[in-house]
């Protein structure tokens, strides 16, 4: 493993002129002055795909700490908002405690260019960087995004694999103002498609949409030739989605800037270095934007970059070692809690149909977190859904009654599977639910247990809408505030828990 030379100035390349390098490299010169940073970036300096980057508020400080561009960009450049509002079916749902700041794309770059060539770093546009080009610079930093040749160069030694998810999606623009993000749903003739939508300025909105496979082909939406040179944007399905959603955007356009379908595909790699050769941003992981932002997370690891490299002069394998050991859990955790996010896109089409407006919101809205913690950033929204509930059954979740066939149970709280269920046994991979659900036989009601959290509320949601069977999830793990979770966003009918306790039938009610 190379070693970095002690007190000299060390040569460093950025591979890649996205917000991760050129943020890495300003942070490099702001602190070693010495050091020559050159940024190589295969596209011209005005070029840029996609629309908006968004932030949440929670997640800011670090970057703000690091270096305020951020902070000023989306100050005097974005658009602020508190609030989420997901329309469905005619109605508009909001839940607060969601603080959000997003800004247009071009402008951040832009700003970040600005910044590095103040800092002293080198950027070269139009530049298309080889490995083998590089062999005088002591650090090379792939940020050269989610297709990384640099890491298929090397992919026997960082190992990357890939998720891909069955939904499909397009990233669209529009002049439509909205006012914070917005998620709206429609089903047309040929499916249910979304639209994950957000202001980037005065302007212009970005206006992403989902859909799965069979309404996208039902569509005809897949007809776009892959092939076609970057910028060239899917037409057809423009004009489609622009048709379909006309209404719930007052009839104004859609946008495009290199917009055709895609699979989102979560990223990982097993290692995230290779003699003087790391991976940054994209490069390394990618998590779906429904939860993280890769702008975000590439400019996080930049600044656990620099940090390594500061606190490690001269040993340059300790640096890239303490980079790993530093940016590597929060990615893990953001991809974790990105995982139910993404597979709640991927059925979301189920939902529409299954829920009326205000369980469907609140089934989005806790489809990564708790309805305790999701209580404590938007208590009205949930208040609000409790409401809902007691109104519509005469009493709080836990405490509602049920009918299953012969048995009148006088909560949704079990102290474990109840004999008259038939067992099921979720499996530990996603691709297995429909077999496992196909295999469920008719009448009477299913008791799911086994797998992983994620497959057993599936096969357990499957159940209740596919098959119309009474659905219980058994989890030893359940406590007062994830069972709540459970029977509020009609998951399932029933919980059991072998530690159920009396707490339990203590779940909060509306206030």
């Amino acid at each position: 493993m190379p070693r970095a030379r002690g007190g000299m100035s060390v040569r460093i390349a950025c591979v890649g002129g996205g917000p991760g390098g050129l943020f890495l490299a300003t942070l490099i010169k702001r602190a070693r002055p010495e050091h020559e940073v050159v940024v190589f970036e295969r596209n011209g300096a005005d070029d840029t795909f996609g629309f908006g980057v968004v932030f949440s508020d929670r997640t800011l400080d670090g970057i703000h700490d690091a270096d305020p561009v951020l902070r000023h960009a989306l100050a005097e450049h974005g658009r602020h908002w508190d609030e989420i509002e997901v329309r469905i079916k005619g109605e508009r749902l909001r839940c607060g405690g969601n603080g959000m700041a997003a800004l247009s794309r071009r402008t951040l770059l832009a700003l970040l260019q600005e910044r590095a060539r103040e800092a002293g770093a080198e950027l070269r546009f139009g530049t298309e960087a080889q490995l083998d080009d590089l062999d005088g610079f002591d650090l090379i930093v792939a940020c050269d995004g989610a297709n990384s040749r640099i890491r298929q160069r090397y992919a026997e030694i960082f190992e990357p694999s890939a998720e891909t998810a069955t939904a499909k999606f397009i990233w669209l623009g529009t002049d439509y103002q909205f006012d914070g993000l917005t998620f709206i749903h429609e089903r047309g003739p040929h499916g249910v498609f979304a639209v994950h939508g957000y202001p980037i300025s005065d302007k212009v909105g970005t206006f992403i949409v989902e859909t799965d496979e069979a309404s996208w082909r039902a569509a005809g939406l897949d007809g776009f030739d892959p092939a076609q040179p970057p910028g060239v944007s899917d037409l057809k399905s423009r004009d489609y989605l622009q048709e379909l959603f006309g209404e719930r955007i007052d009839g104004h356009q859609l946008l495009v800037n290199n917009s055709r379908w895609a699979s989102f595909h979560t990223r990982r790699a097993r290692r995230w270095r290779h003699a003087n050769v790391v991976l940054l941003g994209d490069a390394a992981h990618t998590a779906h934007f429904s939860v993280g932002s890769g702008t975000k997370m590439a400019m996080e690891d930049a600044i656990a970059l620099s940090a390594a490299l500061e606190t490690h002069p001269g040993d340059l394998d300790a640096a890239l070692a303490a980079y790993e050991a530093t940016a590597r859990p929060a990615v893990d955790r953001i991809q974790d809690a990105a995982r139910p996010s993404l597979s709640w896109w991927e059925h979301f089409g189920a939902y529409h149909d299954a829920f009326e407006p205000w369980q469907f919101a609140f089934h989005f809205m806790s489809r990564s977190i708790t309805a305790g913690r999701l209580r404590r950033r938007a208590p009205e929204f949930v208040d609000a859904t409790l409401r809902e509930w007691q109104r519509r059954h005469g009493a709080p979740p836990l405490h509602t009654p049920l009918r299953v066939g012969d048995h009148l149970l006088p909560g949704r709280v079990l102290a474990g599977p109840p004999e008259w269920a038939t067992p099921v046994a979720a499996p530990q991979d996603e691709r297995d639910v429909a077999a496992i659900v196909a295999a469920v036989p008719d009448g009477g009601a299913v008791a799911v247990h086994g797998g992983t959290p994620l497959t057993r509320t599936l096969v357990s949601e499957r159940v209740r809408f596919g098959r119309g069977l009474p659905a219980i999830l058994v989890d030893d793990d359940l406590d007062t505030d994830a069972a709540l979770t459970v029977i509020l966003s009609g998951r399932a009918d029933l919980v059991a828990s072998a530690t159920a306790t009396s707490e339990m039938n203590d779940a909060p009610t509306a206030r």
